[in-house]
């Protein structure tokens, strides 16, 4: 009887050490790197349910390979572990550094990744280093989720030989991670402070939505942190890989953050729920969450393009809420935003902007308001062509349906026309409908080159069935003249009046 209780107190005990090593969490140390645990909030906490440490240093096997304006086409691999790698490279301390960290999956990506690089260097001098970690990005999402720690201390101990070595100052630092790497910036910032600028292109949202700061990129990461959301969303819900909370000083949202023109809307495949298969799944057609990396490389050539503006909701900005600038100025999403005086004024600053479906990108805001005088009310539309100084003239419709006289009209317009206006043409488009000559009756059709006017003659055609071949020829034949049904002509005794563009 004596052997039961101490039977059921060396369980007790078992039982307790295994709840406080539980507790305790795994770990894991590498020489250069310091130690990584599993403790929350790495794992185990609400939207983090993440089992398993980083692997090694070799696994993950960081690389970093420097363009200069001395080498934009070929890089020069460099190494804080072998310091004579910087030393006879085209590395130079009194340049500004631009980090470039890509996320998952991006071995693919990498050429089209460098010329980024290449790209910033045909406009300032720069160091742009590339930090290739596809041995520990290219497997499970998970596995790659953990890897990034690894990564942004690999971040740290380059830039920690720098600053050291070099005598360079963390502040001259950008680092610029898509995905999974704008995480991986933001670890490095937070084990070292004082980095000058982090950019998150469209910062991964699975196991790091809504989870503590420690985890993800937030503000306090570097003196300055602005991110470009454009697939931002739930990854079980609305299959988007992108954070959509704010975690930056300047949060943009293009489009609306969500959904961008000219790519395919994506449903989450009903067979799985696994986290690896839907992430696997969306980087075969991630159109959305690249879009971030295309629009911060065409900002760099276009240093006035990418106008936002700070509102409360997309909707907001759409019915043109936040229009025009205030008089400190908008801020300009990607490689520019730093030029924004207000920048860090105060965090999660939400801006919005649209953007095109296809490049280039850029568009700019335009309010135009139109009043129009005329005897009757019209039904049409109201178009305007709008020519700018670099020559571009585009087309847009300011309202249609039906117009009353001495009524003005108000849109706001996202055009490919950059600068100041040079000319304004106003257009008109009436609503005719065309019926063919089997049909009871027809609208005349105006000749060509003539004026659509009020009040066009109507007049009856006979009715008549003809053969499935005539009508085919009849269809061709009027080809043309559909075309003109749908021309846009100055109506002649409508006036119209530019109040305001």
């Amino acid at each position: 009887m004596i052997f039961f209780p101490l039977k059921m107190f060396v369980v007790w005990i078992t039982t307790l050490l295994l709840l406080l090593n539980a507790a305790r969490g795994r770990q894991v140390c590498y020489e250069r790197l310091g130690c990584f645990t599993d403790i929350p909030p790495w794992s185990g906490i609400p939207g983090r349910q993440l089992a398993g440490l980083p692997s090694s240093p070799e696994d993950v096997n960081t690389s970093f390979f420097l363009f200069t304006k001395d080498n934009i086409i070929n890089y020069q691999k460099i190494s804080a572990t072998n310091p004579s790698t910087i030393k006879t490279t085209n590395f130079r301390p009194h340049r500004k550094t631009r980090f470039i960290i890509h996320g998952h999956l991006a071995g693919p990506d990498l050429p089209w990744i460098a010329n980024m690089c290449r790209l910033m260097l045909l406009t300032e001098d720069v160091n742009c280093i590339l930090a290739d970690w596809t041995g520990g990005s290219s497997g499970l999402y998970t596995t790659a989720v953990n890897n990034v720690r690894i990564v942004g201390a690999e971040l740290v101990y380059l830039v920690n030989f720098l600053e050291k070595d070099y005598g360079y100052s963390p502040a001259n630092i950008h680092f610029i991670g898509h995905s999974l790497g704008a995480h991986a910036a933001g670890e490095a910032g937070r084990r070292k402070p004082g980095i000058g600028r982090i950019t998150g292109l469209d910062p991964a949202g699975p196991l790091f939505q809504y989870t503590p700061t420690m985890v993800r990129l937030d503000p306090s990461d570097a003196k300055f942190v602005d991110i470009i959301h454009t697939h931002a969303g739930h990854l079980f819900f609305d299959f988007a890989p992108g954070i959509l909370q704010t975690c930056g000083h300047l949060d943009f949202y293009p489009n609306g953050g969500k959904k961008m023109p000219g790519c395919k809307q994506l449903r989450v495949p009903p067979a799985t729920r696994d986290i690896n298969d839907l992430m696997r799944e969306y980087r075969s057609i991630a159109c959305g969450h690249k879009r971030s990396l295309r629009y911060y490389a065409e900002s760099i050539v276009t240093p006035n393009g990418f106008v936002g503006y700070q509102c409360k909701t997309y909707r907001a900005f759409v019915l043109g809420k936040c229009f025009p600038c205030p008089k400190e100025g908008c801020p300009l999403m990607g490689h520019y935003a730093d030029r924004f005086s207000n920048k860090t004024e105060k965090e999660e600053q939400n801006i919005y902007l649209n953007t095109g479906a296809c490049p280039p990108y850029a568009r700019w805001r335009k309010e135009i308001h139109v009043r129009v005088s005329a005897t009757e009310i019209m039904k049409g539309n109201i178009d305007v062509a709008l020519t700018g100084t670099n020559g571009i003239r585009k087309e847009y419709t300011i309202d249609k349906g039906t117009f009353k006289p001495g009524t003005t009209y108000l849109n706001y317009i996202d055009t490919e026309v950059s600068g100041n206006i040079s000319k304004v043409e106003f257009l008109w488009k009436k609503h005719v409908r065309v019926l063919w000559p089997w049909d009871r009756a027809a609208e005349h059709v105006a000749n060509p080159g003539a004026l659509l006017r009020l009040g066009e003659e109507r007049y009856a055609y006979p009715l008549w069935q003809p053969s499935a071949s005539a009508r085919a020829q009849f269809f061709h034949q009027q080809q043309e003249t559909l075309a003109q049904l749908s021309t846009k002509a100055l109506l002649p005794n409508w006036s119209y009046q530019l109040l305001s563009i």
